[in-house]
């Protein structure tokens, strides 16, 4: 409150004084103008946060100085004087600009309200425009980095979703920050003390899934040595998060949607219901209404999980938070290696421009920590990156059927930064074929 500037300003002096030692004692800074002009050069010398004018002075009158602040656009909130006979002139000032008028004979107590009043509403503004500009140039959100527009509505339904139970369905390619998203659902929400359990459905084997998440009594199989709680139990007041939803089996799928609907399980050998109260975000990689076309996903599941959509934009489409990831993960690794590599030099920003990041985020990533690893100086050069060396696979050399699949699979796999379960979606075969035929043809992935 010390801070607040207050200027009064009145050709009468004794209301200049009154009104003065009235605000000093209530602690705020107070000078006084005998005239409009006097205000107008004590504004230029410094800034005042509220001005108390009398509508009426020889000279410049009241209207005419608050017109003049109005135009400059300076910060201060102007609370008209005027005498009780004069209530038009007040409704005049307050179209002009005016935040409040005062009437005379004065009240000591109705002023101190009227000036904490206009504090408090200043104070709110500026918090509200300051929120705003934070909305607006936020480039941090949980462990998510981006200042592209694309990140931005990311990050603006996350909040608007995370303090509901909601299920969420996140979805987008590979690397694209999908369970940092499914983490931030969390931890801005209501159930943010309580657990995250995250389990990967593509790489759990089908017949160990319904053990990992409805857990086992002793003895239901060989290996079943003691009772085992599943991931559904432990999950119990926090968050769910089922990341390759799309992998699970057709049996599976059955078993989750009735978990979903009722909350009620049971372990693997039990006979006892089992009940726990978790918040579900799903996320997958693949096109699940593709997926039900083609028989390998239910319908009924996908509407059940897909209350919410948020997708993840793949990185070669907000390339403008290129820079920002690249400095966080520069500074990470930096730390990590203890090597002094301070920036990444403009050749080497450029080829990152470029380049297309089919492996989004967590390839970007890759290749900081590889250029910092094997940087022989205090920036990153273009020959530092992994992405200039990427292998140009030439054409087949002849037009045999072996040939042309082996330069196709290999082809596919790399663009995909070797991720098999995307790789055999565009392939159009099954994960286990894709596996028999890179033996086959005795491909290997990058070191």
């Amino acid at each position: 409150m010390s801070k607040t500037r207050i200027m009064v300003v009145d050709d009468e002096m004794i209301i200049r004084e009154s009104l003065a030692g009235w605000l000093e004692r209530d602690g705020y800074q107070v000078d006084t103008a005998d005239s409009g002009e006097k205000a107008l050069e004590m504004l230029a010398a410094k800034p005042y946060d509220i001005m108390l004018v009398d509508i009426k002075m020889e000279g410049m009158s009241g209207l005419e100085l608050l017109k003049i602040v109005n135009d400059r656009e300076l910060d201060t909130a102007v609370v008209m004087i005027t005498a009780y006979g004069s209530i038009s002139s007040a409704i005049e000032a307050m179209k002009c600009g005016a935040v409040e008028y005062l009437l005379k004979p004065f009240d000591p107590e109705e002023i101190g309200l009227l000036i904490e009043k206009i504090i408090d509403r200043r104070d709110q503004e500026k918090e509200n425009a300051y929120l705003r500009s934070e909305v607006k140039q936020r480039t941090r959100f949980e462990s998510m980095i981006g200042q592209s527009q694309a990140m931005q509505q990311v990050f603006d339904l996350i909040n608007d979703v995370a303090p509901t139970d909601s299920t969420v369905l996140i979805t987008g390619e590979t690397g694209t920050g999908k369970g940092l998203a499914a983490k931030a659902i969390h931890t801005c929400g209501r159930r943010s003390r309580g657990p995250f359990v995250a389990v990967n459905c593509g790489a759990i084997p089908e017949h160990l899934m319904e053990s990992e998440l409805f857990g086992h009594q002793k003895g239901a199989f060989t290996d079943a040595r003691q009772t085992k709680k599943g991931r559904l139990e432990i999950a119990d007041g926090g968050t769910l998060f089922l990341d390759e939803i799309g992998e699970i089996s057709m049996r599976m799928q059955i078993d989750l949607l009735r978990v979903l609907e009722d909350r009620v399980f049971y372990r693997v050998g039990g006979t006892q219901p089992m009940e726990a109260d978790f918040r579900v975000v799903a996320a997958t990689n693949s096109d699940l209404k593709e997926a039900i076309a083609q028989g390998t996903f239910r319908e009924d599941l996908f509407y059940r999980l897909n209350v919410i959509s948020l997708t993840m934009p793949p990185l070669r489409t907000r390339k403008e938070d290129i820079p920002l990831l690249c400095d966080h993960f520069l500074q990470r690794f930096s730390q990590e290696t203890n090597k002094p590599i301070q920036k990444i030099s403009r050749p080497a920003m450029d080829e990152m421009m470029l380049y297309d990041w089919p492996g989004n985020i967590r390839e970007l990533e890759n290749a900081i920590e590889r250029a910092v690893v094997v940087g022989k100086t205090l920036q990153v050069m273009p020959e530092d990156l992994p992405i200039a060396c990427i292998p140009q696979h030439d054409q087949p050399s002849d037009h045999s059927l072996k040939s042309i699949e082996k330069y196709h699979i290999e082809k596919v796999l790399v663009e995909n930064d070797w991720n098999i379960s995307t790789s055999a979606r565009i392939l159009g075969i099954d994960r286990s074929t894709l596996y028999s035929k890179i033996k086959r043809y005795q491909l290997q992935a990058p070191a």
